[in-house]
């Protein structure tokens, strides 16, 4: 409400501890108006000499609508008074600042210093989506993504027979961890920006280049690390079986660890945000698509550049010992540039110091799903395993991702502020809540898991067509490796629904915290229902280990 004053003789009487604003006026000197310690804002009307003010009886307010700062004194005559308007803004739920409409006429008008007129854009209306939308939206990307892993199947079947991956076996233990860089970081990082997108804090040029600046940088350092301490739990898992030590083959591993995920990484992020943007202009969720398209190209990048890098190292192992320490130091040394570029943007700088817990341990539960298939696949009885690990791996960590997305963007424009003092209790969902309730997120875990059979028939067939893997695909294998499939994906929508909400209620942001943890858990989840299958298979006797040789 705007307010006119009339008894200025009491004006300069008011307590000045609730806060003083000055504006300036065109040709005028600046004149004082006063806000109430109770967040309102009284316009006031002075003359520019103090001793002119008149005084009026009853001390009485009136409503009046300015449209102008110009001077009163081409309609009265006068040239002894002035109008001032003081604008009275607050921040909304999503943190932007509503204005009084007269007021904002007013500000076309005028040159000001006042910067409450700088106002973030709305952010759109929300997306509404039936069962059919999200599996149309969803399905395309998830057969992209799923033949991004068949891809990456058939090369990880041909490069396991390499002489660096028989010679120094550890590198297996690599393949889920740094795999699952696509998780802690790609998909991360589409998550945040797919929020954003959504809740608008991306619609104007300026907020997105901050947004993608900071979170590149953060990605960088952040894989840096992660292939770093990958390389450390891949020389510590080998170590402790065999029980020797090679101080060349862990330089290796170091080496060809921190260049793979420093590389991959930066390729995907840069896909990643045209991914997002393109699907914002559109009018597709970006929740739908970006995740999986994270994974499609990610696992082919990844053991490409994986296989490629170790093999030259490898090579250079024999003629110079400098060059693995070399490429070590050389990605780590970058690691300020990034920390530098990260810390400037509030959105990064918090996860820049908080965002490490699920990143590192998400590391280490991949690295066990890693030590869970160097074991299986260096026995040539189970060779056939290989191509078969980023399938079943890539569509559950896509699936799931998926879906921690859609509720964590659910939350922040639906749900409690973020660690609500006092949120509503929450029990412990069922799986008859989290897959058969009328929510919207319930029905898109029931289209997702409703992908996993027919999609895993499509890529497995796929593999078997171009006579890849060691396996035939007898009713029996087809019958355990679809169960183990619908059985990991199952466990991971249903830790999705309980681990997102989870989150939310204890305020650490779903989109930091939520996907490293599922797809990590997905690796190891399908690694070891895969191995398990392969196990049993052999026992009852459905054995064929020269298919594809």
């Amino acid at each position: 409400m705007v307010l006119w004053s009339k008894e200025q003789d009491k004006l300069p009487d008011i307590d000045m501890s609730s806060g003083a604003i000055e504006m300036k006026k065109e040709g005028g000197p600046l004149t004082p108006a006063f806000l109430n310690s109770n967040g309102s804002v009284h316009t006031v009307i002075l003359a520019k000499d103090p001793e002119e003010m008149r005084q009026e009886t009853g001390g009485e307010y009136e409503l009046t609508e300015v449209t102008s700062f110009t001077d009163r004194a081409s309609e009265t005559g006068e040239d002894d008074r002035s109008e001032v308007v003081i604008l009275d803004c607050r921040a909304n739920a999503k943190g932007q600042r509503e204005e009084d409409a007269l007021l904002e006429n007013a500000s076309q008008s005028n040159e000001s210093d006042d910067t409450s007129t700088d106002r973030s854009p709305e952010p759109p209306p929300p997306l509404k989506e039936t069962s059919f939308s999200i599996g149309l939206q969803v399905v395309f990307p998830f057969l992209l993504a799923g033949f991004g892993t068949v891809a990456a199947g058939m090369v990880l079947d041909i490069v396991q027979h390499w002489t660096v991956f028989t010679e120094v076996t550890e590198v297996f233990i690599l393949v889920p961890a740094l795999l699952g860089l696509k998780g802690n970081l790609e998909m991360t990082l589409a998550s945040r920006l797919s929020t954003a997108a959504n809740i608008g804090q991306m619609d104007s040029a300026k907020d997105m280049w901050k947004m993608i600046m900071g979170n590149l940088a953060l990605i960088q350092v952040q894989a840096t690390v992660v292939g770093f301490l990958a390389s450390i739990a891949a020389v510590i898992f080998g170590w402790i079986p065999e029980g020797h030590f090679r101080l060349g083959h862990a330089v290796l591993l170091c080496a060809s660890s921190v260049a793979t995920a420093f590389i991959a990484s930066l390729l995907l992020g840069l896909i990643m945000i045209g991914v997002i943007i393109a699907s914002r202009k559109v009018g597709i969720n970006p929740d739908n698509v970006a995740t999986p398209i994270a994974a499609s190209l990610g696992d082919l990048i990844t053991l490409s550049l994986l296989a490629g890098i170790s093999t030259g190292l490898y090579k250079e192992l024999e003629y110079n010992d400098y060059a693995n320490p070399l490429v070590c130091s050389v990605f780590v040394a970058m690691c300020p540039l990034w920390i530098l570029i990260a810390r400037k943007i509030p959105s990064t700088r918090e996860v820049l110091y908080s965002g490490w817990e699920p990143v590192i341990i998400a590391m280490a539960i991949s690295s066990v799903g890693g030590l869970i298939l160097d074991k299986t696949v260096s026995n040539p009885n189970f060779a056939g395993m290989a191509v078969f690990t980023p399938v079943i791996n890539g569509v559950g960590g896509n699936l799931v991702a998926v879906q921690a997305s859609r509720i964590s963007t659910y939350l922040h424009m639906n749900g409690l502020p973020l660690g609500d003092p006092n949120p509503a209790p929450r029990k412990c969902p069922t799986p008859c809540t989290s897959f058969f309730s009328s929510s919207v997120n319930s029905r898109s875990a029931r289209v997702l898991f409703l992908l996993v059979a027919p999609g895993h028939l499509v890529f497995i067939y796929t593999i078997n067509s171009m006579r890849g893997g060691h396996t035939t695909l007898t009713s029996v294998f087809i019958a355990f490796y679809l169960g183990a499939a619908l059985l990991q994906v199952m466990i991971l929508l249903y830790l999705a629904d309980w681990m997102v909400h989870w989150m939310w209620g204890r305020g650490m942001d779903p989109d930091n915290f939520s996907i490293p943890y599922l797809t990590a858990l997905g690796d190891l989840l399908g690694t070891g229902f895969l191995a398990l299958c392969f196990h049993i298979l052999w026992l009852i006797g459905d054995r064929d280990t020269d298919v594809g040789d």
